[in-house]
């Protein structure tokens, strides 16, 4: 049988995700292909989802600015998806529209890669960059790892409440994390401000040496805000690998096979670098 997966979103047309997957077909022999769907805006987007239920594709993945605006058309999500609310995998089970999460788990999984000393203590303190999708997989993720000393910051500072909802977390504004940088072990931008364009969510004139930087954009690589974290002595973490790892959960859901990725970091920052 031909697999058929698709990615939403808008912007996507430089997404690396059509290569990883067409990768993940040929590593675990499956026959399929992975195409981009853009949706340029929230008037269409019901009209481009009932295309994708017309066509039956088995699965898709969903970027920004539509890992919420997907929820109302789903049949059900799992457990860690209605507890993130916001779903960034969606798999054709039946029937059903089943909805996934796997920002957060494969967002976790590339920072231990980094930075082995990451499961040794628990109690880092963590700044969290922005309120959107990705932040919230990214803050139960963490959770679910056991990291508990987590702040999150955003100009709309509500966004933030909505998401801690029921943690122990604190919520500060975008003006205060920047003050106060020098107080935190792990900084992680989780907005896609900085792709394609210099610019960065904060200034990191107050951070700390040795402090480790994630910014999950990975075009360009290196963003404007993990130049400064190099800079200023930070320990850099690229977003590319979190693209990676969240995308074997997801193509793991859809086939339930499991797939290698070894070797795929080095061809990615390549390809990243060839397209700057």
């Amino acid at each position: 049988m031909r697999l058929t997966f698709k990615l939403i979103g808008y912007p996507i047309k430089h997404s690396l995700s059509p290569w990883i997957h067409q990768t993940f077909f040929e590593r675990t022999g499956l026959e399929g292909s992975y195409t981009l769907h853009e949706i340029p805006g929230e008037a269409v987007f019901e009209e481009e989802i009932k295309k994708l239920r017309d066509a039956e594709v088995n699965g898709f993945n969903i970027t920004a600015p539509y890992k919420q605006t997907i929820i109302p058309y789903l049949d059900r999500m799992d457990v860690t998806a209605e507890r993130v609310g916001a779903v960034n995998t969606v798999s054709l089970e039946g029937n059903e529209w089943v909805g996934y999460n796997t920002d957060g788990i494969g967002y976790v999984q590339a920072l231990r890669d980094k930075f082995s000393d990451m499961d040794r203590n628990k109690d880092v303190s963590i700044l969290l960059l922005g309120a959107g999708g990705a932040a919230r997989g990214i803050f139960h993720g963490l959770i679910q790892a056991g990291y508990t000393n987590l702040t999150l910051a955003n100009r709309t500072t509500s966004k933030c409440e909505d998401i801690i909802l029921g943690y122990q977390s604190s919520v500060i504004t975008l003006a205060e994390a920047e003050e106060n940088l020098a107080a935190y072990d792990v900084i992680i931008q989780t907005s896609s401000v900085g792709m394609n364009e210099a610019k960065q969510i904060i200034d990191l004139k107050n951070l700390r040496k040795d402090t480790i930087v994630s910014d999950i954009v990975y075009q360009p690589l290196d963003t404007q805000f993990l130049k400064q974290a190099n800079e200023k002595g930070g320990r850099t973490h690229y977003g590319h690998t979190m693209l990676l790892y969240q995308a074997q959960k997801a193509f793991e859901i859809w086939t339930n096979q499991p797939v290698d990725v070894y070797g795929m970091d080095e061809e990615m920052i390549a390809k990243i670098k060839g397209d700057q």
